[in-house]
């Protein structure tokens, strides 16, 4: 349910593939040895870079705890990273768990009182974490101490343990359905937009010189303009180019090579997949372009909603191709153009 890391064998969370999966294998290997084990290597979110590194020096001076930090934004832009990163600039060691996992209060009781002073706690999903396990959170997050309730009725009773000063850092896709109460404990809220195209070119010329891929700059850019501004997806398109330049090619990856695997992996010019392609159309093709809501989308398109929501939507509304109004989800001119559909009463696809 939760791991504990010691600084001395750092090592970074079980990355998620991009539909929120735990990925397996070579993988997660590849994954984590990717991960930015220093400031310098961390490439992009550079205002959230700076304030997080102002507060872990201010604590220092202090010899103090930094404040409990909340980190938001669309999947795979780095919070797990930011954490790891914390924990190392602290010296001490990281706890990680998700919010679902915390299921019973003995259970946010184990994790806690197994902490040392100044270790850090990543809690992934936050906004999923059970209303009753917030309550006891709480005072965890303010006073240090945790109080827990045993047994029932008139032989119920309070105990209060104690708890080194620790840091808290919550992350999550959806802030708006995390409580004000639990918003209101963070010293520091920060989002994690998506990335430019010449960060993720770094990222992406970084991850290839770490696992030895040979390339050509072009190819680089090729990648980069297809990973839809996240790194979490751009590492994970650079490795499967390399695998189809091993398979396919003597090794290199070209921009050629690079064109034909994408294309392979049905991921056009802009970095859309066919569940995108799919969302969009039933906008289109069903709800003639909208405006149509959430569940008759989900229902159309046979998505879940929470998958929308956190996968498809963000990147769609970054390209300028969805549209949130009042009434529901309306798909934009660009969609139409994209995806070569004429916009007229019959959406006739265009010869």
């Amino acid at each position: 349910m939760s791991s504990i890391i010691n600084k001395k064998e750092q090592k970074p969370a079980s990355p998620t593939s991009m539909r929120g999966e735990t990925q397996g294998g070579e993988d997660e290997v590849l994954d984590s040895a990717l991960r930015p084990q220093k400031w310098a290597d961390y490439v992009g979110q550079d205002k959230v870079k700076e304030n997080i590194r102002i507060i872990i020096q201010a604590a220092k001076k202090r010899s103090q705890s930094p404040d409990h930090i909340l980190l938001y934004g669309s999947s795979g832009l780095g919070k797990t990273t930011l954490a790891n990163l914390v924990a190392l600039e602290m010296g001490t060691n990281i706890r990680i768990t998700s919010g679902p996992a915390i299921e019973r209060a003995g259970d946010l009781a184990a994790i806690l009182t197994n902490m040392s002073e100044g270790d850090v706690l990543f809690i992934d999903e936050i906004h999923r974490m059970h209303k009753t396990i917030e309550e006891y959170i709480y005072p965890a997050m303010e006073d240090y101490k945790l109080n827990l309730i045993l047994g029932k009725g008139p032989m119920a009773r309070t105990m209060e343990l104690k708890l080194p000063r620790f840091t808290i850092i919550g992350a999550t896709t959806r802030p708006g359905m995390i409580s004000a109460p639990l918003r209101n404990r963070f010293g520091a809220v920060f989002q994690l937009n998506f990335y430019t195209q010449e960060d993720i070119e770094k990222i992406i010329q970084r991850s290839a010189n770490l696992l030895k891929i040979n390339f050509q700059e072009q190819a680089i850019k090729a990648i980069s303009l297809r990973s839809r501004f996240t790194p979490r997806i751009a590492n994970r398109l650079l490795k499967r180019v390399r695998d189809f330049a091993e398979v396919k090619g003597t090794g290199l990856i070209t921009e050629e090579i690079a064109y034909h695997a994408l294309d392979f992996l049905d991921i056009d010019k802009k970095g859309l997949e066919l569940g995108d392609k799919r969302i969009l159309k039933a906008i289109i093709d069903k709800f003639d372009g909208g405006p149509v809501g959430l569940q008759a989308l989900a229902a159309a398109s046979s998505e879940e909603e929470d998958t929308i929501l956190d996968i498809y939507e963000p990147y769609l509304m970054q390209l300028g191709f969805v549209e949130r109004t009042p009434k529901g989800r309306m798909a934009t001119f660009l969609a139409y153009e994209h995806l070569g559909i004429k916009k007229n009463t019959q959406n006739t696809l265009l010869s």
